[in-house]
């Protein structure tokens, strides 16, 4: 390694950033008001949670790409208090945050307590 960038490391990052650019600015190069049809409009409603849950999910019942064969994992017990939290708490408010709160409170009891 010499620490030089050569021309074509420069073209594709001038190429990549000219094709970010356009894609993301045909929204607002159309003078005309741009409607979604809706069938995208619900189904965008629906991006934000499978994004996360696609994250998420994973993560709790997962381990080094297999699935968790023992009931000793904080993440089992902490998903557990955080959805029984939320269902109790649903539409009273802060159920989001308590979720979340109860959830870590588990995990880390469990993870640095037990060591699980």
């Amino acid at each position: 390694m010499t620490g030089e960038t050569d021309l074509w490391t420069l073209i594709t990052i001038v190429a990549l950033t000219a094709v970010t650019v356009l894609t993301r600015s045909f929204f607002f190069l159309s003078s005309k008001p741009w409607r979604l049809p809706h069938w995208a409009q619900r189904g965008l409603q629906y991006a934000p949670i499978a994004a996360l849950s696609a994250v998420i999910v994973p993560e709790m019942v997962m381990t080094q790409g297999h699935l968790i064969t023992t009931w000793q994992d904080a993440r089992l017990f902490s998903v557990a208090a955080g959805a029984g939290w939320y269902f109790w708490r649903k539409g009273a408010g802060q159920a989001v945050l308590g979720t979340i709160v109860v959830g870590m409170v588990v995990y880390l009891t469990l993870h640095l307590g037990l060591g699980w």
